[in-house]
């Protein structure tokens, strides 16, 4: 088959591609800008250009693989639904590669990537084995892209926006946290959970759902979801049969949580050795001691709650589960350390949800405490720096330096009078600064940091080797 990815440089479009391409398919793409990423892509012999010309798209195409990031207006979407070739959205393909084995599905607005990097990981280190389709690079693995033939399982990221994860039908689905996001697209938040719970009872009946505990919660304490649907049977003189109010699950789930005792999985004895976390795994079968994750943030200790629970059901004994954990090398871009010495340290992140960056920045301090912490944000999206412009300016000016870059537009044409300007006027600190990347180079070292955070989706990640760079010519 003849494959071309739109939008190929994508962190989920590029995990299908290197599929396909070492499936032995004819694998080519385009992409509006080239990235570290498409480079790898290249040098596994994968055709990728950077120009919207629909005359280097190949004579012979059998399916396009599109990502909703790419405009329809693109010439070259135009010229190939002009000449009348499949296309598929990345979604629908990821469907499609997963039918048929144990699919082990993770949802969330944030924390999926980590957790689903960190099952894959589990599993590969037991003889059950999976292969991976990841939404950020493994460290463990150096790519996003796992392929076990012989594995029943297969790990996948579900992506909420545009409602993509409504195209799986998972065998285990894991629900990490569900803040409003993608309003763009979902309009309120009650929409938003509605879609989450399809997603969940999309799960298989003999399969397994882990939900974080309390995720179901609005914002005022009402139940979104209520457990179970043994409180839905009604019976009156004309149906027999169950109904389910909009907001049920068909399938008991089973919670998780690193703060509380209220769950099925949960962490106890949370302790920090040297940057090292320990902590004690309290299972529905018995508790497992002294569970080791090497240098992680606080909040990995949730996400390997929930990493070990889905392990443990696939059959992943605690000794490979102990060693696994401990081997757990992390996720290019999510807490991502690029400078460890004593006097600096450096942490890049692609927090870009108000909560996110909240989690990471109370991460580094309980790391860190009363360490002088420099961060540079750069806003993913007009419409998230709108919807969320408050709760930005409120984290960000937990920081004792703030810089932020102009917002990045990914897929959106720009709203008028949102701005990074507008997010800065809304904090209370004075020390604060809108840069663009080249002068952050020049502002970073002179401000003195203990602590350097870069966060964000966008593509500040370029920024990132060449602050690297300049922080140890300049303080190391």
């Amino acid at each position: 088959m003849n494959y071309y990815f739109l939008g190929i440089g994508g962190i989920g479009m590029s995990a299908l591609a290197r599929f396909f391409h070492r499936r032995g398919d004819i694998v080519s793409g385009y992409d509006r800008t080239p990235s570290p990423l498409t480079a790898e892509l290249e040098a596994e012999g994968i055709a990728i250009h950077y120009d919207d010309n629909p005359d280097l798209i190949p004579a012979e195409v059998d399916l396009v693989v599109y990502t909703p990031a790419v405009p329809t207006d693109t010439r070259e979407f135009q010229a190939l639904v002009a000449r009348g070739v499949k296309m598929e959205k990345r979604s629908q393909m990821l469907g499609e590669v997963t039918r048929g084995k144990k699919c082990i599905a993770v949802a969330g607005s944030h924390g999926k990537t980590t957790t689903t990097t960190m099952i894959a990981h589990l599993l590969s280190k037991a003889p059950c084995g999976c292969s991976a389709f990841l939404g950020g690079i493994s460290k463990n693995f150096d790519s996003n892209l796992l392929v076990n033939a012989d594995s029943e399982y297969v790990v996948v990221e579900a992506d909420e926006y545009d409602r993509s994860f409504l195209q799986l039908h998972p065998h285990m689905a894991v629900i990490t946290a569900t803040d409003p996001d993608h309003l763009d697209i979902y309009g309120t938040h009650e929409n938003m959970m509605e879609a989450y719970l399809q997603f969940a009872n999309q799960t298989d009946p003999d399969g397994q759902l882990f939900l974080k505990e309390g995720i179901f919660l609005t914002a005022d304490g009402e139940e979104f979801v209520e457990y179970g649907h043994e409180h839905n049977h009604h019976h009156d003189h004309e149906e027999e049969h169950d109904h389910h109010s909009p907001f049920t699950f068909h399938l008991s789930p089973l919670t998780y949580t690193a703060r509380g005792i209220e769950a099925d999985y949960y962490a106890i004895n949370v302790r920090n050795y040297n940057g090292n976390f320990f902590f004690d795994l309290r299972t529905p079968d018995g508790v497992l001691y002294d569970l080791e994750l090497d240098g992680a943030p606080l909040v990995n200790v949730e996400n390997a709650v929930v990493a070990s629970a889905v392990a443990l059901s696939c059959g992943v004994d605690q000794f490979q589960l102990r060693s696994g954990l401990k081997s757990f090398a992390g996720v290019r871009r999510r807490f991502d350390y690029r400078i460890r010495e004593k006097n600096l340290v450096y942490i890049d992140d692609y927090a870009h949800h108000p909560n996110e960056i909240a989690s990471t920045i109370e991460a580094v301090r309980y790391l860190y405490p009363g360490k002088r912490v420099v961060g540079i944000f750069q806003p993913h999206l007009y419409s998230r720096t709108r919807d969320f412009a408050d709760d930005f300016a409120r984290v960000l000016q937990t920081l004792d330096e703030v810089i932020m870059m102009p917002i990045y537009p990914a897929r959106e044409k720009p709203i008028l009078g949102v701005t990074s300007s507008m997010v800065l006027r809304k904090m209370e600190t004075m020390s604060k600064y809108l840069c663009t990347p080249d002068q952050v180079l020049d502002l970073v070292p002179a401000l003195c940091p203990d602590v350097v955070l870069t966060l964000g989706a966008g593509d500040i990640d370029r920024l990132v080797p060449r602050l690297e760079t300049v922080l140890r010519e300049n303080m190391l």
